[in-house]
């Protein structure tokens, strides 16, 4: 886009299905107060989403009680018909999980004290998922290897660097590389933002692929859980935690408790108070009784986390 600050907005509503707290799930979205992607203010949710056509900047800000949800979504960047709002529900839907019914969990949650009171200080969480299964590969090979923290100041410098700009009131913001935008770029562009070689390689490689038409990551949605991760880590520089990783965060499979994250695991560990640190196989003893909500389970322990670092406040908290 140019350089002169829009100014036009169109407005329209979303309600969520109940109950629905924005910033719990902006927070499990985001992860980190520096993510510039996915921007939180303490009141509005705001993203660059590009589109096919355009870059559109979007606003989201929660009216209505956690009970009764109601969100405000007002966007600049383009003219809001019919098309371009369905566009934009769809993509708000899946970020954040808004017609997810979460009822079934709560109600599951309640025969096991830990997990019933885990689940009441973060009710009105949905899980988020990426826009799409490629973001969601970009950002788990990203953060391989690395702290989170890290691993969000890489994609920071990948969107920053590839990514759709827009200027919106004084300041320019970012949106999430698309495939075509990685694929013509150089290992050198990504090795000089402080990728490594092989990753620089990978994502460039998936880039290609998806542009070239020999991959849809999408259709891996479509596929049970253990044939999905075996296609994924077909794909260069994704393993079993990368996939796993993708199937939560990118394909919404709220199930899988990635159990080769390293912060997942500590956070599953200091919740129960287990002695002995867990690995892969322990995390799965671990989790047998709640078989089922894995991935929930990650998404609250990390809530979890980031009530200790008081970038949010849980149900009841101070």
């Amino acid at each position: 886009m140019g350089k002169v600050d829009l100014i036009q907005k169109h407005t329209f509503w979303l309600e969520p299905v109940p109950p629905f707290r924005l910033d719990l799930t902006v927070w499990t979205l985001r992860r980190r107060p520096d993510n510039i992607v996915d921007r939180w203010d303490g009141h509005n949710y705001r993203r660059l989403l590009a589109l096919v056509d355009q870059p559109v900047e979007v606003t989201v800000a929660q009216v209505g009680t956690p009970k009764h949800p109601r969100l405000r979504v007002t966007i600049r960047g383009a003219e809001l018909n019919a098309a371009m709002q369905k566009t934009i529900t769809t993509a708000l839907n899946r970020l954040l999980g808004l017609q997810l019914d979460l009822a079934p969990f709560y109600r599951f949650a309640r025969n096991y004290p830990s997990l019933h009171d885990l689940a009441r200080q973060f009710r009105g969480m949905k899980p988020p998922r990426f826009t799409s299964a490629f973001e969601g590969i970009i950002n788990a090979i990203a953060c391989q290897q690395l702290t989170l923290t890290v691993g969000i100041r890489l994609l920071n410098q990948i969107a920053a660097t590839y990514g759709a700009t827009m200027r919106v009131d004084g300041t320019t913001v970012h949106a999430f590389p698309q495939p075509r935008e990685l694929a013509s770029t150089s290992p050198t562009g990504l090795r000089k933002i402080g990728l490594s070689r092989h990753k620089s390689r990978a994502m460039i490689e998936l880039a290609q692929s998806v542009v070239a038409g020999r991959l849809d990551p999408e259709t891996i949605a479509n596929l049970p859980d253990q044939e999905a991760l075996e296609r994924l880590q077909n794909v260069r520089g994704v393993g079993r935690w990368t996939a796993q990783y993708v199937l939560l965060r990118g394909l919404g499979r709220t199930h899988l408790f990635p159990g080769d994250d390293v912060g997942a695991r500590n956070n599953l560990r200091a919740w129960l108070n287990l002695a002995e640190p867990l690995d892969y196989a322990g995390v799965q003893r671990t989790l047998e009784p709640w078989k089922g909500y894995g991935g929930l389970i990650y998404f609250h322990l990390l809530l979890g986390r980031l009530a200790q670092a008081s970038h949010i406040r849980p149900n009841g908290g101070p």
